[in-house]
C-alpha cells in the first residue's frame, strides 16, 4: 500500500468525519534572505478542514538540537490537541510538495499511527490544478490518539556510528565538506559509514519519483530489500524524505537518526570525513 495519495484522491475525501489533514510546512533558513514563516502562509492559504502541525512546536522543547522527537507523552497531548484520534486517518501536505510533510509522516509512525499518508505533489500541485482552498485557523476538535513509540524507527547516535550504511541527504557539497552548513558553526562534511542521496534526487516536479525510478537509485547505492541502514540529513527532516522512498519500495530495515549532522558533528568532529 502507498503512503501517497493523490490530490483527486484526497478532495473525494474531504468531509469525512476520519480525515484528518495536516499542513505541515516548514522552511529551511536561508543565509542572507528573509526567514518565511509557515503558519502565516497557512493563514492565508490552506487545503479546507487543514490543520497547521509545526514541527518544531511538536518537537522536544528542552533540546539543545533543532525539532527532536518529543516524549510519547507530549507528542500524545499535541496531536489530540489538533484533533488526532486512534483511528483517524490522516493526510500531510507541505507548501513544497514534497519536504517537511515526511518529517510529520516518520514522526506519527514513530508514535504508532500507521494510517496516515503524504499529499503527492503538495500545496503546489493542489494550487496548480485549481482546487479548493481555505484562510484562516481551521477548527479542530478533541482527539484520542494514544502515542506508542516504535524504536525500532528511531536510530541513536551510538547505533548510527556502528550502522553499516548511513544515507546522507544533505546536498552533495554539505556531504562532501565544501559548502558551510545552515547552522552557525557546525562543520560540513560526513561520517564514515554514509553515502550521499541528497533528498531532490527523488523528487520530480514536487512528487516523489515513480517506484521503478526509486528502486533504482536504490540499487545504484547498493541498497537491497533487506539491506540494514539509517537515514540522516542535517537535523532530520529531510532524512524522512529518504524513508519515505524507502518505505513506497517495500524497504523496512532502515531507522532514522534524529539528531542528525547537527548532533554528530558537534559529538565527534575528529571522524569528520571531508571529500568524497
Amino acid at each position: 500500500m502507498s503512503n501517497l495519495v493523490s490530490t483527486a484522491a484526497l478532495e473525494a475525501e474531504l468531509g469525512s468525519d476520519e480525515l484528518v489533514v495536516f499542513d505541515a510546512s516548514w522552511h529551511l533558513p536561508v543565509a542572507d534572505a528573509p526567514a518565511r514563516d509557515a503558519r502565516s502562509e497557512y493563514l492565508r492559504c490552506h487545503l479546507p478542514g487543514a490543520l497547521f502541525a509545526d514541527i518544531d512546536q511538536l518537537s522536544d522543547q528542552a533540546s539543545s538540537l533543532p525539532h527532536m522527537l518529543a516524549s510519547p507523552s507530549e507528542f500524545q497531548a499535541h496531536m489530540r490537541a489538533l484533533g488526532l484520534c486512534k483511528g483517524s486517518s490522516v493526510v500531510v501536505y507541505d507548501a513544497l510538495g514534497i519536504f517537511s510533510a515526511a518529517r510529520l509522516w516518520w514522526m506519527l509512525r514513530v508514535y504508532g499511527h500507521e494510517k496516515v499518508r503524504i499529499l503527492d505533489g503538495g500545496l503546489p500541485k493542489w494550487l496548480d490544478e485549481g482546487r479548493a482552498l481555505q484562510a484562516g485557523e481551521a477548527e479542530s476538535k478533541s482527539g484520542d490518539f494514544e502515542a506508542r513509540f516504535m524504536s525500532s524507527r528511531v536510530a541513536s547516535l551510538e547505533e548510527t556510528r556502528a550502522a553499516p550504511l548511513v544515507l546522507d541527504a544533505r546536498s552533495a557539497a554539505r556531504f562532501q565538506g565544501f559548502a558551510p552548513e545552515p547552522r552557525p558553526g557546525l562543520p560540513s562534511g560526513h561520517m564514515p559509514n554514509a553515502r550521499n542521496l541528497p533528498f531532490e534526487r527523488l523528487i520530480r516536479d514536487a512528487r516523489l519519483r515513480p517506484r521503478e525510478e526509486l528502486e533504482e537509485i536504490f540499487e545504484d547505492l547498493g541498497v537491497g530489500a533487506r539491506t540494514p541502514l539509517v537515514t540522516s540529513c542535517g537535523s532530520g527532516v529531510t532524512a524522512a524524505i529518504i524513508s519515505l522512498a524507502l518505505a513506497e519500495v517495500g524497504h523496512s530495515s532502515n531507522s532514522l537518526y534524529d539528531g542528525s549532522w547537527t548532533e554528530y558533528a558537534q559529538c565527534f568532529p575528529s571522524e569528520v570525513v571531508i571529500g568524497e
